[in-house]
């Protein structure tokens, strides 16, 4: 998607940056475009503490406005915020330190909200190198210093070398940087008194922290502006370590098919920032971002549809090609904090309960041969599946008390036994569903249904290049209700082929499936036969 003018025009007003850079980051938002249009499009309403933050007129620091955040469900989030400065005319250098731990650097986007004043960036730099224990001994390497011994004693030693090896990043050289190391280098090697050892003598005593030592992840800029005085910036970025998902709980009822459906959304923030009263939205859909692939812990909580309460707390719309929903009131998300919203609500959901018995099992020794290799291999489709699955039906409209897009999820189902409590029934995942489709779901396996597939009867005429097919099928009903059951039968010896005899009539699922609809009287059986004729 090409970057529109509007944004080619605020890069170069804003950044102001050497060539090689300017590149760089336009190349990085033409593959996140996307991403970049909410950076330009979130509310205005943020900052986050600075050594310089300026008071509004009801004496309060920009601090205490919120921050928004775009939460995606691919495991990274966009951040934005107001930044305050005091700035002399010239050049300044300023910090900021109110980030996350897993900022992408060559996203960021840093404007002046001051159309007055002329603010050049000549340089950004990001560190996210904390100070610790060994990274401090990496920096005295070479140099004598004392360390307290486990006896309350001091004791002096040189190190030789400190043990500390750079994290690995998920970007860039610092990859290899990290992942490079030469053997033995984690381990420290200290001196002491003209002996040379592998662990610390003691507690290392160092002196005061550096000036280039940091406590947390840190952005700094030089800054360039014609004027002295208050000016107020807003920044951008994309960040990992933040993900939302979304689960379903549907209860049935004793008896009957009408469902209770309750949506929520888990938000989970491995960011190592908290954000106080944000403004959050999340977006729903397969957004195209290069990543690496990097798990998040997750804790969901166990919530069932009981009575009908407050309406959702999250609305939703349309944005772009995906969908974007949004949490109704601020919330406070603390690092390392699994939170869950309630998102869609729905009593009387009109669904169905289906028998499925795919008798086909694959037998492994044949599983990643073509269809030219097993179309003359007599024994391939000899193993039988007995389970008969039982599925969920529900169409996601408006008219059965859903239609609204529905993002990926868990969905567990339960049903209230005859004294009412909870039973746990299954569970499935649903993708990215719009209004007005078809929502089926495998919840299991049932127990009194069983089924057998056999063939009867396979022809090979070789001269003919054909192959002819026949097998019989059985399901068995130990329910004592009548029960319906779809047979599916795969066609997969090759793309050409004709049923010359059925015993029940069919359904043409695709190209290479068929379906027979089955009733099944209580403690009944029903055999169904059909022959293939395979041609080439």
């Amino acid at each position: 998607m090409p970057v529109s003018n509007k944004m080619q025009d605020e890069h170069i007003v804003i950044f102001e940056l050497s060539q090689a850079f300017q590149e760089t980051i336009m190349r990085n938002c033409v593959q996140k475009s996307v991403i970049a249009m909410c950076l330009l499009a979130l509310p205005l309403t943020m900052s986050a503490p600075l050594a310089a933050q300026q008071k509004n007129d009801a004496g309060k620091s920009d601090a205490a406005l919120s921050p928004a955040l775009t939460i995606y469900n691919q495991q990274f989030a966009v951040v934005k915020q107001r930044l305050a400065f005091d700035l002399k005319s010239g050049r300044n250098h300023v910090e900021v330190n109110d980030i996350t731990a897993h900022l992408e650097p060559d996203s960021v986007f840093l404007r002046s909200l001051d159309d007055s004043r002329r603010l050049t960036i000549l340089e950004q730099n990001y560190r996210n190198d904390p100070v610790s224990e060994l990274l401090l001994l990496s920096l005295f390497e070479g140099k004598v210093i004392d360390f307290l011994a486990p006896d309350k004693t001091v004791v002096q030693g040189r190190v030789i070398r400190s043990g500390f090896v750079p994290q690995a990043a998920t970007y860039g050289p610092r990859y290899y940087q990290a992942a490079f190391v030469p053997q033995g280098a984690g381990q420290p090697l200290i001196e002491v008194n003209g002996k040379l050892q592998f662990t610390l003598p003691g507690q290392p005593l160092f002196p005061s922290l550096a000036d280039d030592t940091i406590l947390k992840p840190t952005l700094s800029w030089e800054l360039d502006t014609d004027k002295a005085g208050a000016a107020a910036a807003e920044l951008s970025y994309v960040t990992g370590g933040m993900n939302w998902e979304a689960s379903y709980n549907v209860v049935a009822p004793a008896k009957g098919t009408n469902l209770d459906l309750l949506g929520w959304v888990t938000l989970d923030n491995q960011t190592g920032r908290a954000f106080r009263d944000a403004h959050i939205k999340l977006m729903a859909g397969d957004v195209n971002k290069i990543q690496p692939n990097q798990p998040v812990a997750r804790n969901e909580a166990l919530q069932v549809a009981g009575a009908l309460g407050p309406g959702p707390q999250v609305t939703e719309k349309l944005f772009d090609e995906y969908h974007l929903y949004t949490l109704e009131r601020p919330t406070t998300l603390f690092d390392r904090e699994t939170k869950q919203v309630e998102f869609v609500r729905a009593s009387g959901i009109k669904s169905k309960t289906v028998y499925v018995y795919d008798g086909w099992q694959i037998d492994p020794n044949y599983r990643n041969w073509s269809m030219e290799n097993i179309r003359t291999q007599e024994a391939f489709g000899m193993q039988s599946n007995p389970k008969v699955w039982v599925m969920q039906e529900f169409t996601n409209s408006s008219d059965n008390q859903l239609g609204m897009p529905l993002p990926k999820g868990r969905v567990r189902f339960y049903r209230r036994d005859d004294s009412g409590q909870l039973e746990f029934t299954g569970e499935n995942q649903i993708d990215h569903t719009p209004k007005d489709e078809l929502i089926r779901l495998y919840t299991g396996n049932a127990f009194d249904l069983s089924g057998e597939r056999h063939r009867l009867d396979y022809r090979l005429d070789s001269r003919g290049r054909s192959v002819d097919e026949t097998f019989e099928l059985k399901v068995r009903n130990h329910k004592t209700t009548a029960v319906e059951v779809r047979v599916v039968e795969h066609l997969y010896r090759w793309s050409n082929w004709e049923i010359i005899r059925n015993s029940d009539p069919f359904t043409k699922v695709d190209s290479q499936t068929i379906a027979f609809t089955v009733q099944i009287p209580p403690d009944g059986e029903r055999v169904v036969n059909y022959q293939v004729h395979y041609s080439w």
